[in-house]
């Protein structure tokens, strides 16, 4: 075993071969070093309160799925074919751009374009993972201890399946975005473990079960729609997690508690609106720089419809459990988003929906 401490994350694509074959004397594994205040709490009242945590917890525990066998990875997709399905409404000048590529450059940017945003999965998975051990150690009250820490595996899982598919099926990682980054850090480091519970469950959860459920829409590979399928319907039950927990807890603290929280909550949904924007394969192919990537991927249909699904869920919930305070709300207004929060929340979940049986490989429809 070889541990390597860096200062950062790599700023580098990383390429993998075809066969994977190494001993763990071979493998480098490259470490970032973050620290945090934590103060975990024992909680010596065993007593199993039967609610909707208890509920989740038992649901989860009915409805684990092995990464290694129950997704069909002898599935290779054609070469020659997208694993997206491409967005029609493109602005003029980068269809110039794209159609200017070949046939097999167009491919080959398709393949580094879902390798980018699959690496952000990958990357933001890492991140719940570790917020759902440290939310193990320090969450209050037994059955939160019970369900995050089955919500740790759950993340483990996750990890595991995206890079596992990175790896065989596509053949890369990006390096992570540096605003995902930032909000990982400052989740990962703050002290304040209901801060935790608010930037994970209600936020970067939020931003996963829409990007998860926007890409499943949209992909043309089985494999991948499967597992997109099963990894949502774990997300489902932790963003329920997060809402049937917070809003007791948030009912408890001070009216400065709360407005630090809301004011955390706002921040966190700034950087999910405007700065997790993947570009590095956009400049690669269509020849744009940074700047002009980000402007054109802010501008399109697909960004639209992500950002519209992204705060149609995380506004109901914030206004749930009381994080839309008087002081907040016209930030959010003034970004537009307020105009979400009268949609479903999360509290009430389709139980039914998530008390189904898990559809096996081919049975989940795909992008035509």
């Amino acid at each position: 075993m070889k541990i390597t401490k860096a200062e950062g994350p790599p700023k580098d694509i990383l390429y993998f071969e075809n066969e994977l074959n190494l001993t763990s004397e071979q493998v480098e594994d490259v470490a970032e070093i973050f620290n945090t205040p934590l103060t975990g709490a024992y909680n010596w009242d065993y007593t199993v309160a039967d609610n909707r945590i208890k509920k989740l917890y038992e649901l989860g525990k009915e409805l684990n799925w092995n990464g290694s066998i129950d997704l069909n990875w002898d599935y290779n997709h054609p070469a020659n074919e997208r694993i997206v399905q491409a967005d029609e409404e493109l602005p003029h000048e980068t269809l110039e751009a794209y159609e200017s590529l070949s046939e097999e450059e167009k491919i080959e940017f398709d393949r580094h374009d879902a390798a980018e945003l699959l690496s952000q999965f990958l990357h933001g998975e890492q991140g719940a993972l570790l917020v759902a051990s440290q939310l193990t150690s320090c969450a209050p009250t037994y059955n939160a201890k019970l369900y995050a820490a089955s919500q740790t595996f759950d993340e483990a899982r996750h990890v595991e399946v995206f890079n596992r598919y990175l790896q065989e099926k596509i053949g890369m990682h990006y390096p992570i975005n540096k605003n995902l980054k930032l909000l990982l850090d400052k989740i990962l480091t703050d002290e304040r473990w209901d801060l935790k519970f608010i930037g994970m469950q209600i936020v970067i959860e939020g931003l996963a079960l829409a990007a998860f459920q926007m890409l499943k829409g949209l992909s043309k590979d089985p494999l991948l729609t499967q597992l997109l399928h099963y990894v949502i319907r774990d997300e489902a039950r932790h963003v329920t997690f997060g809402i049937n927990y917070l809003e007791d807890f948030i009912k408890t603290l001070s009216p400065e508690e709360i407005e630090d929280r809301a004011e955390f909550a706002y921040e966190a949904c700034v950087i999910s609106r405007e700065r997790l924007i993947n570009t590095k394969a956009m400049q690669k192919y269509l020849k744009m720089s940074e700047d002009e990537a980000r402007e054109f991927a802010l501008s399109t249909s697909a960004n639209t419809t992500f950002r519209n699904f992204l705060f149609s869920r995380i506004m109901p919930n914030l206004s749930r459990i009381g994080l839309l305070t008087d002081k907040v709300r016209p930030k959010f207004e003034a970004l537009g988003l307020l105009e979400y929060e009268n949609a479903p929340d999360d509290f009430e979940c389709d139980w039914d929906e998530l008390e189904k049986p898990l559809e096996k490989f081919g049975e989940i429809p795909q992008a035509i």
